[in-house]
């Protein structure tokens, strides 16, 4: 097994390959002219003047290239790399490369969304498929010029060679290769061969970025544009009654105040994970602090429509369930029943944790300008097509008169998937016949989102002879059930007697995808109870997992979805880089290994002990994701989610009384803090497989990785999260 080590460093979507079927060339006229060894991307190119010929590359008039980025930039770097991709197959020099983001186009591109870390594998055939067909393009006009056959001829760097010396750059025959038919099979790099895919390459928008350029949602402006600040019922299971907007309107830079939210009742059967569609109140202004304030001098009164939740009701709700017998069963292996009658010990832990916000670095905006004819929006966006689709639905118009520009994203998280912030625009803008921005504040964030459910698990084990014989999983969820989707992850097949129930409660408060959903809680409870089932047994954590890894390496069982080899050497990876159990005294190891998103992952994180508190000091990471396309983004994925699934596990809380928030902004939501974030040092496992998901896949085992640690350092297990709230004090990392 070969290993690419990197340390210490600090910095289902695709591009549909219309080339194959298009029966024409991909590619415009004046592709490439300038593409030679001696020319460079010119560090200012806002004065050229570029020619858009298609979907995916437009040229200046001296030859230089832009790659069009299709999916959605919500900061896991596919503007990056998924360019790098086509490059490499074209053959054009990275540093020739002009990147822009793509906007929402369901003709030439598919699966335009930034959601359950697909991208890359998604795309990954596709993406290099476009390049390749583009070069072999160029290669038969070279050898039509030429007279010999396409086989003589070789491209590098966009210059083509003939075996007797001869070249043509790809501007010098790009007209003749225009009309050439798209060949159907080309062939593809082998990954020996590659020059831009596993090289480190610096985020594309990095300058624009640190100097605050343009790029975000917030940031967009156009002539004639409003602010709209909305109010939304104050809790969940209140409506509407009445509202008095008199006071409003005397706040300078009001301009009105109007109720909206039928227009959206047509497509309520498409709104889950939306807050409540109507009873909404937008205050529009001339800026977003007179919007703001005069939503604040509203008069409102609200009445109660359904239960007003609290947490209290949430967790007997949940621990009902668990008590329960009315279950879905998901996945069922041997005989449980009588495995644990048999078992010489049967173990059995419940896990807890809360609901949780996004809380994305910029709160949800969007630009909509409503016309009769057309419609268009701008903003950050996990799924364009979806909006577009809602969108024209509800105004009956066709798809096409719907136009999405996508801006880059201050983080997402699962949250901007739902787009009830672009149809709040596009229904006010409706109204008012004007062009508007609304702007969510912290507190609408926090108040008005789509929550991480709350879930708890019971995992019960029957151990045999030094063996684990059974394993029943319980889940109960607010809303939807994490766990239903993935029945067939670890330990599906390395167990005989096998079970998966999941039962939930109806709730009122919305629900929906947060980072690495049904696994970002689940790997936290399997791996402390898999922790604890070694202890009983007398083994190392890492060693149960493996020998229990041997019972399904060579499975036949199609229904299990991971890699008992892959996810061995990712273990073996990890606990040789993180010198497992030979670090000394003072130094306390805690283990997790997960899969998820289509990728291995192994976790170590060491602790240490200061005046009686734990301090993560270190966690070490083996990830199998396949081919790495970008290394340095590649690494700050994985950094990211380490980071995010420790501090959320350590500190995030959340409670409702009543049905309202009990935090509404940083100042109660505890979040990690940047002198808290470990030392995290990242190791993937190189093979020529295809690369799989990166954004979400090193969240999940952080938590499982830390609590083990905090176990081995304390002697105390966590079965609740935030940990913090069962530590004596809150600790302070290091």
């Amino acid at each position: 097994m070969k290993t690419k080590i990197n340390t210490n460093l600090n910095r289902r979507n695709f591009l549909k390959t219309s080339l194959l079927a298009s029966g024409g060339m991909l590619i415009g006229v004046n592709f490439l002219a300038a593409c030679t060894s001696e020319t460079k991307m010119p560090v200012d190119i806002a004065n050229l003047n570029f020619n858009d010929f298609n979907a995916f590359i437009k040229i200046s008039d001296e030859g230089y290239v832009t790659i069009y980025s299709p999916n959605p930039e919500i900061g896991q770097g596919v503007k990056t790399s998924m360019p790098m991709i086509i490059a490499e197959e074209l053959d054009v020099e990275w540093d020739k490369v002009n990147v822009v983001q793509g906007k929402l186009d369901t003709k030439y591109y598919t699966r335009q969304v930034a959601g359950g870390s697909q991208s890359i594998r998604q795309g990954w055939d596709a993406l290099r498929t476009t390049g390749a067909s583009a070069k072999q393009m160029l290669i038969n006009a070279a050898a039509l010029k030429w007279g010999v056959d396409a086989t003589n001829c070789t491209a590098s760097k966009g210059v083509i060679t003939n075996t007797n010396g001869d070249k043509l750059t790809y501007g010098d025959v790009v007209k003749e290769a225009a009309v050439l038919e798209v060949p159907e099979d080309v062939k593809l790099k082998d990954p020996k061969e590659y020059s831009i895919i596993g090289n480190d390459a610096v985020n594309v928008d990095i300058d624009k970025i640190i100097t605050g350029k343009p790029l975000f949602g917030l940031d967009y402006k156009a002539e004639g544009m409003v602010y709209v600040s909305v109010l939304r019922p104050p809790s969940f299971g209140k409506k509407l009654k009445s509202f008095d907007a008199s006071k409003a309107k005397q706040v300078n830079g009001v301009i009105d105040v109007v109720q909206f939210g039928e227009k959206l009742k047509a497509i309520e059967s498409q709104a889950s994970g939306f807050t409540r569609i109507t009873d909404k109140i937008a205050v529009i202004a001339t800026s977003t602090w007179a919007a703001m304030k005069g939503k604040k001098a509203l008069i409102v009164e609200w009445e109660n429509e359904s239960k007003l939740e609290s947490t209290e009701f949430h967790n007997k709700e949940l621990d009902a369930i668990l008590n329960s017998t009315k279950f879905n069963t998901r996945r069922e292996d041997g005989n449980i029943k009588n495995a644990f009658a048999k078992a010489d010990k049967v173990i059995e832990r419940t896990y807890e944790s809360p609901f949780l916000p996004h809380n994305t670095m910029e709160p949800m905006n969007f630009y909509a300008d409503v016309k009769p004819d057309k419609i268009h929006l701008v903003g950050p966006t996990q799924t364009p097509a979806w909006a577009q689709g809602m969108i024209a639905a509800a105004y009956k118009m066709k798809p096409e008169q719907i136009h999405i520009e996508m801006t880059r994203m201050g983080g997402g998280f699962g949250r901007r998937l739902y787009n009830d912030f672009l149809l709040e625009a596009a229904e006010v803008s409706s109204i008012i016949q004007k062009p508007v921005k609304v702007v969510f504040s912290r507190e609408d964030d926090m108040a008005a989102g789509t929550y991480r459910p709350a879930i708890k698990y019971r995992i019960k084990a029957g151990l045999k002879d030094g063996n684990v014989t059974a394993y029943h999983l319980k889940e109960a969820a607010m809303n939807g059930n994490m766990y239903g989707l993935i029945p067939n992850f670890f330990p599906a097949g390395c167990i005989p007697n096998y079970k998966v129930d999941t039962g939930n409660y109806k709730s009122n408060i919305t629900t929906g995808a947060w980072r690495a959903p049904y696994t970002n809680f689940l790997a936290f409870a399997e791996q402390s109870f898999f922790s604890e089932l070694a202890e009983e047994l007398g083994k190392d954590h890492p060693t149960l997992i493996l020998e229990l890894l041997q019972n399904v390496k060579n499975t036949t069982d199609k229904r299990i979805e991971y890699s008992g080899q892959r996810m061995e050497d990712t273990i073996k990876l990890v606990t040789e880089k993180s010198n497992w159990g030979k670090t000394g005294d003072g130094v306390y190891q805690g283990f997790a290994a997960y899969y998820s998103h289509n990728t291995h992952v192994a976790e170590v994180a060491d602790i240490v002990l200061k005046d009686g508190y734990p301090i993560i000091k270190k966690v070490t990471v083996a990830v199998d994701c396949g081919i790495v396309v970008n290394p340095t983004g590649a690494i700050n994925q994985v950094q990211g989610g380490v980071i995010d699934g420790i501090g959320h596990a350590m500190y995030s809380d959340f409670s409702f009384n009543e049905g309202k928030p009990d935090y509404e902004n940083f100042n109660k939501y505890r979040l990690i803090r940047m002198q808290e974030t470990p030392k995290v040092e990242v190791h993937f496992v190189e093979n020529d497989k295809s690369p799989t998901g990166l954004g979400e896949p090193g969240l999940p085992p952080a938590g499982g990785a830390i609590a083990n640690a905090i176990h081995k350092a304390l002697g105390k297990r966590l079965y609740k999260q935030p940990f913090v709230n069962d530590l004596k004090k809150s600790a302070v990392l290091g």
